[in-house]
C-alpha cells in the first residue's frame, strides 16, 4: 500500500515500530546522501545503544520474577473455595530494554574530519531526565563547540525538544527540523512541519565551498514505508501514539484517513 499520508505518518511512532523506523531511514538516508557527496565524503553510520520503554504486546524473552509459583510432582492441589474477582481491565507493561539506535556523519576522505553530523531523534534523547534529553544537549554543545554542521529531524511528537534560546516557546509543530550551520552559529534554521503537508527537503551542508547537498525527507519516509510494509502492521482505525494531537489535527487526520479508505 502507498503511504497514507502526504508527509510524516504518526503511527509510525508506535514504541514497538519506531526502532525499526529509526534503523531504516538512517539507512535510506545514508545511500541516498553517499551517491551524492562521493568522492569527496562518506557518510559513516555510528551505532549506539539506549534504553528505551518499548510496549511488549507478546513475550518477547524469558524474564525472572520477584515472586514464584513452582510445582512439585507430589504436591496435591486443593481447589479453592473463594470466588476470584474479575479485573476491572487489562493493561500492558512497559519494559526498559537496550535499543538499536544510530546517528549519521558526513566525513571527508582524505583525513576523516566530521564535517557534518545527522541526528535522527530517538526517544531517549528527548525523555527529560539526565541521561536522555540533558545528556544529549550536553552532546550537543560538543558539536557546537567543535565546528561540526548540524542537522536534527524530530519527526516525533512525544518528549521534550532540543532547547533553543530563541523563538521561546517554539511554535507548535507535531514535527520539527533544525539545522545549525558552522559559519553562522548560534543562529538555528528551523523547519515547522505540519502533518496534513509534505516533510521538508532540507540542506545537508559539507566544507566551503562545496554546495549544500538536498535531503528529501518525505521521499525517503515513503520509501521505508513501502519496502518496510508497514500497512500490515499498523490499525489506522486506531488512534496514533502518543495521545496529543490537537482537536484540528485529529478532525484533519480522521477525514483523511477516511477518505483513504481507512476508516469508516
Amino acid at each position: 500500500m502507498e503511504p497514507p499520508f502526504p508527509g510524516m505518518d504518526p503511527y509510525l511512532e508506535r514504541s514497538s515500530l519506531w526502532p525499526d523506523v529509526h534503523h531504516r531511514l538512517v539507512n535510506a538516508m545514508s545511500d541516498y546522501l553517499q551517491a551524492q557527496i562521493a568522492p569527496g565524503y562518506v557518510a559513516q553510520i555510528t551505532p549506539y545503544v539506549a534504553l528505551e520503554q518499548v510496549e511488549i504486546t507478546a513475550p518477547r524473552r524469558a524474564l525472572v520474577p520477584d515472586v514464584g509459583v513452582f510445582e512439585r510432582e507430589s504436591a496435591a492441589v486443593t481447589p479453592a473455595t473463594a470466588v476470584v474477582d474479575t479485573p476491572s481491565l487489562t493493561g500492558t507493561a512497559l519494559l526498559e530494554v537496550p535499543t538499536r539506535y544510530a546517528r549519521l556523519e558526513i566525513r571527508t576522505v582524505t583525513d576523516d574530519t566530521l564535517v557534518t553530523a545527522i541526528e535522527l531523534l530517538s526517544p531517549v534523547n528527548k525523555r527529560p531526565t539526565p541521561d536522555g534529553a540533558d545528556a544529549y544537549e550536553q552532546k550537543r554543545r560538543e558539536l557546537f563547540q567543535s565546528g561540526v554542521h548540524l542537522l536534527e529531524i524530530d519527526l516525533l511528537r512525544g518528549g521534550r525538544r532540543p532547547r533553543l534560546a530563541r523563538p521561546d516557546p517554539l511554535p507548535a509543530a507535531p514535527y520539527v527540523v533544525f539545522l545549525s550551520r558552522v559559519e553562522r552559529w548560534p543562529e538555528i534554521d528551523i523547519w515547522l512541519c505540519p502533518l496534513a503537508k509534505p516533510l521538508p527537503t532540507v540542506p545537508v551542508p559539507l566544507r566551503r565551498p562545496d554546495p549544500d547537498v538536498p535531503l528529501p525527507l518525505t521521499t525517503l519516509v515513503h520509501q521505508v514505508y513501502r519496502n518496510a510494509r508497514y500497512d500490515l502492521r499498523i490499525d489506522y482505525r486506531q488512534p496514533p501514539p502518543p495521545p496529543d494531537l490537537t482537536p484540528d489535527e485529529t478532525a484533519w487526520l480522521d477525514a483523511h484517513l477516511r477518505a483513504r479508505g481507512l476508516r469508516q
